[in-house]
This record gives structure tokens, sequence and C-alpha cells, in this order.
């Protein structure tokens, strides 16, 4: 499914969502977004850098070859593949891509959505998406 097709999916059948973005980690740079509301430019260019800080900053992708060396490991494989957040309103998935662990798949969701059928609808959409 194509990255603007996805989108609408996710606001469409994702319990609940109220925005929907997709960050390249390689340039921290927010791919595509759409939102029920209307935020500043500013806000979504600070959750590309955020999403990019979750995933591959420097604590984590030193705990990341910590556990590597210690299975020995040898793949540049990452460890963290999903993050979800809850905030004093709502739900903050994020989903690295399968078919491109560069690519984090957001998904915003009121708090009260039930977090199972948010990760099941959210991961079919993720195997689909093409980048």
């Amino acid at each position: 499914m194509k990255l603007d097709k996805s989108i609408e999916a996710t606001l469409k059948n994702v319990p609940k969502s109220v925005a929907v973005g997709v960050v390249d980690l390689d340039s921290g740079m927010m791919l595509d977004m759409k939102t029920t509301a209307s935020h500043p430019q500013e806000v979504f260019d600070f959750l590309a850098a955020a999403t990019k800080d979750m995933f591959e900053g420097e604590n984590v992708m030193t705990i990341e070859s910590l556990f590597k060396k210690t299975r020995g490991v040898e793949s540049d494989e990452h460890y963290f593949k999903e993050i979800v957040v809850y905030s004093s309103n709502l739900l903050h998935y994020f989903g690295r891509l399968p078919q491109k662990e560069s690519v984090v798949y957001c998904v915003v969701c009121s708090a009260d959505a039930n977090v199972g059928l948010v990760l099941v609808k959210a991961r079919e959409i993720v195997k689909g998406m093409e980048i």
C-alpha cells in the first residue's frame, strides 16, 4: 500500500486515531503525516527528531550494541522494533517498518483507545506499507 493510502487507512481503521506520521530515521525528516487537528509545523519537526532519538539515540544504540555483544549477534538488525508511550491524553505508537528499519510509522490515538486493537491494526498497516 502506498504511503498516502496507508495514512488514510490508519485514520480510518486504527481505533480513535487522531494523527499519523512516517519518519525517516536516516534523514530525521517526516516523510508524510496527517492529523485531525491543526498544529504548527514546529511540532512535526520535533516529533521527527524525538522519534529518531527514541530509536537511534546514543544510549539506545549503546544498549543495542551491548545486547548484541552479550548474545553474540553480529547482524545490523535493531532490537527496538516498537514503542508505545502514554501521555496525559494520548496513546502514541511507534513502529519500525519491517521492510525498511530506518522508517518509523507513528500513530497517535486517544488515551482510552484499546491498546491491543491499536497494535493489531497498526501492525497490519505497517506490513503492507510501500516506501
